[in-house]
């Protein structure tokens, strides 16, 4: 429900000038349907064809870690087989550029705990005698993350921010649109721009700290301080071993009370920029749109791509039609219909060209994959 207006109604679609309210409009509801109206508009300009042959995979799990997606694709590999994967999901870089993201971020979290003793005792009474837990987990992570946000364990930064990418990312600008929040000065890896922060480079992130009771504070010294942290990163990261990087790197400065528990994460992918299916890509999105769209090598989030790239063997090309300041998740979720209806031709036109030339570009994609091997 928007503040002072009635627009938001459960089980139904709102209008209201450019946007279309509604659960789901932009984060994923809306993007499908711009996916399935496009190929039915192929199917009808061919007399009941599309000029390929398709295989549509519906995944409503993406926002709970997408429990069972890889046990069914890969139990299913066979009837899933296919030679090239076009999905819809996430942000473009902005409102009025069409973008084409070729992978996803990684994500792992982890949980750092130092338990010191089982009770709390009095502030005053023993302060300056007892250990604190809550004093040493903020150094301990201080340790991992400095005051500026830049990572400090060297084994879990990239080695793939190469010249050809950080040329690719050279044409992005992040932000500066209505609904975006200010960039803050000076924070993230030095000597990165903006968007080669964003898709190009691995940050660590400090989602909840807790030590004692913050709703009801005692003067007592904690008996114990925990911390959930997050390891956002892109391909060329050791994050599987991230448990022992981490130990590792807090046993080196002193902290080797510190119990490092992994909880969950999925590995990052990318397409390689090369691909020819990467250019025949853009420059769809370029005629059917008439704007130059940005070419990103990942998106700065992340989705089940492992399950399409490395699982089902298929190069990903990924085509937005939501954007950044969209509210998904929240009461304003919304998609805007300038964007969707720049999306609906710009799906068309690709499935089109999909049925003109499929079988020269793939043709294109697999000589080239033989040449890098």
């Amino acid at each position: 429900m928007r503040t002072g207006a009635t627009v938001y109604h459960r089980g139904r679609l709102t209008a209201e000038d450019d946007r279309l309210y509604g659960r789901g409009s932009a984060d994923n509801k809306g993007q499908h349907c711009i996916n399935l109206a496009a190929l039915e508009q192929v199917w009808q300009a061919r007399g009941g064809a599309l000029g390929f042959n398709c295989k549509i995979l519906f995944e409503m799990g993406e926002e709970i870690s997408s429990p069972g997606l890889a046990e069914i694709c890969q139990q299913q590999r066979a009837l899933l087989q296919a030679d090239l994967f076009i999905a819809s999901d996430g942000p473009r870089l902005n409102a009025v550029r069409p973008t084409l993201f070729l992978g996803s971020r990684g994500a792992a979290n982890f949980r750092l705990t130092i338990r010191a003793r089982d009770n709390a005792y009095h502030s005053g009474n023993w302060g300056g005698l007892l250990s604190n837990p809550g004093t040493q987990l903020a150094n301990a992570l201080a340790c991992l993350v400095n005051a500026k946000g830049v990572l400090q364990v060297a084994a879990l930064k990239p080695d793939s921010l190469t010249d050809a990418v950080r040329a690719i990312l050279s044409d992005i600008e992040v932000g500066g649109m209505p609904g975006d929040p200010a960039l803050a000065d000076g924070w993230g890896e030095p000597g990165l721009t903006p968007a080669e922060r964003l898709y190009g480079w691995n940050t660590l992130e400090v989602l909840a700290f807790e030590t004692g009771n913050p709703a009801r504070p005692m003067n007592a010294i904690p008996g114990s301080a925990t911390a959930v942290c997050q390891l956002r990163f892109v391909v060329g990261t050791d994050w599987e071993n991230l448990v022992q990087h981490v130990e590792s790197h807090l046993h080196q400065h002193g902290f080797d009370n510190v119990s490092v528990e992994f909880m969950r994460g999925s590995p990052a992918t990318r397409l390689d920029p090369q691909d020819p299916l990467v250019a025949w890509a853009l420059d769809t999105l370029a005629r059917s749109s008439g704007k130059k769209p940005a070419l990103l090598p990942n998106l700065g989030g992340s989705l089940p791509n492992e399950v399409f790239a490395d699982i089902l063997g298929l190069p990903t090309l990924w085509v937005p039609h939501s954007y950044p300041a969209c509210g998904q998740h929240g009461v304003n979720e919304h998609m805007l219909t300038s964007v969707a209806r720049e999306g609906l031709a710009i799906m068309t036109r690709l499935f089109w060209q999909l049925g003109e030339e499929g079988e020269q570009l793939m043709s294109r994609h697999h000589q080239w994959r033989r040449g890098e091997q």
